[in-house]
């Protein structure tokens, strides 16, 4: 099975400013998240148009499973 993204759709990375920053240099939404609150924050706010997900694992663990409550987004944790 192929998944196809469509048009217009974006890739966030999500998590501390530090690990997160440098992705928008190659065109993915930097989304800087310090701490639990902030992440849940910057999740509920990702717009429609993101499509995958790229969490740091402190963002990943903040989140819990609410990442599948979000149907249509693929999430993926970065190694430490």
């Amino acid at each position: 099975m192929t998944a196809v993204a469509a048009e217009g759709a974006r890739i966030a990375v999500l998590g501390e400013r530090a690990r997160v920053e440098g992705y928008a240099l190659g065109g993915a939404l930097a989304v800087p998240a310090d701490g639990p609150e902030e992440v849940e924050a910057r999740w509920d706010g990702l717009g429609a148009e993101v499509a995958v997900v790229v969490l740091t694992r402190a963002a990943a663990e903040a989140l819990g499973d609410r990442t599948r409550r979000r149907p249509g987004v693929l999430t993926v944790v970065m190694p430490p």
